[in-house]
């Protein structure tokens, strides 16, 4: 009875395991046939990038020797 019972356990597995990569085709196939192809799937659109200097460099903090004696 056990024989059964996997088998449809396994088969109803591997149809999820289908139904779940067809989708997934499904939305992103073009996508990626495009990567496959080494070509963009759609163009790109140039995005505005901030670059932000830092003001002044910060020199790090030292320890005294009252902060290393506590340590």
């Amino acid at each position: 009875m056990i024989a059964p019972l996997a088998t449809l356990a396994f088969l109803a597995t591997l149809w999820l395991i289908v139904v779940v990569g067809a989708s997934v085709l499904e939305e992103s196939g073009a996508r990626i046939a495009a990567a496959l192809k080494g070509t963009a799937a759609h163009p790109q659109v140039p995005v505005p990038v901030r670059v932000r200097a830092r003001s002044r460099f910060q020199q790090p903090v030292r320890a005294k020797a009252r902060w290393r004696a506590a340590a």
